[in-house]
């Protein structure tokens, strides 16, 4: 639990601008992956939507949810 309890003093020292600059990494990242692995963007693109949709359940049920 060490570990969590400093990620979570970590993270609170970041602005709004170090949380996009990491998003933008990520984008970075899979569009390398992407580009290297034709794969990834052969699918239709409902696939992307639902995909999008199911990752973002998760925390929107814990900012708006009463649970977790």
């Amino acid at each position: 639990m060490k570990f969590f309890d400093w990620l979570d003093k970590g993270v609170k020292k970041f602005n709004w601008y170090d949380i996009s600059l990491i998003k933008l990494s990520a984008i970075a990242i899979v569009l390398l992956l992407a580009k290297y692995w034709p794969v990834l963007i052969s699918f239709e693109w409902y696939w992307y939507v639902l995909i999008g949709i199911v990752a973002s359940i998760p925390p929107l049920l814990k900012l708006y949810g009463k649970c977790c």
